[in-house]
């Protein structure tokens, strides 16, 4: 009896850099708003990336962490994530990249975009970094 072949799909890979900037990117298409990437790689070494993302509402804040999943599940597996059930304040583990997922309130209150305000910001495009609140809601 002949062997069948079976052909392995090699997995694709991100760079951490392209790994952040795809979580902004999947966060965007489910109408994130006020989104930035901070390179952390240089004043921490918990991650190499840290992506801040705001959402409207705890149904909004899950979708967004579910396109996020979903849309990154082909490049690997999410380590950990915590937050999904209330959905005020989503946290997922990438490993090399860290995202966080805010109701407003929250995220002035803990004030990331402060405490790594010396982490240089990515470059995101012009449509993304223009998402702000008041503009789309």
């Amino acid at each position: 009896m002949p062997v069948k072949k079976t052909e392995t799909a090699e997995k694709t890979t991100l760079t951490p850099a392209e790994r952040a900037l795809k979580c902004a990117e999947l966060a965007y298409d489910k109408k994130a708003y006020d989104i930035c990437v901070r390179d952390i790689s240089r004043v921490s070494s918990i991650a190499d990336y840290m992506v801040i993302i705001s959402g409207s509402s705890d149904k909004q804040n899950q979708a967004i962490a579910d396109n996020i999943r979903t849309g990154l599940k082909k490049y690997g597996k999410i380590n950990d994530i915590e937050g999904a059930v209330d959905g005020k304040w989503i946290v997922m583990d990438y490993g090399d990249v860290l995202v966080h997922i805010f109701h407003d309130q929250i995220r002035r209150y803990y004030d990331l975009d402060g405490l790594w305000g010396m982490a240089p910001e990515l470059e995101l495009p012009p449509e993304i970094k223009a998402s702000r609140k008041e503009a789309d809601f």
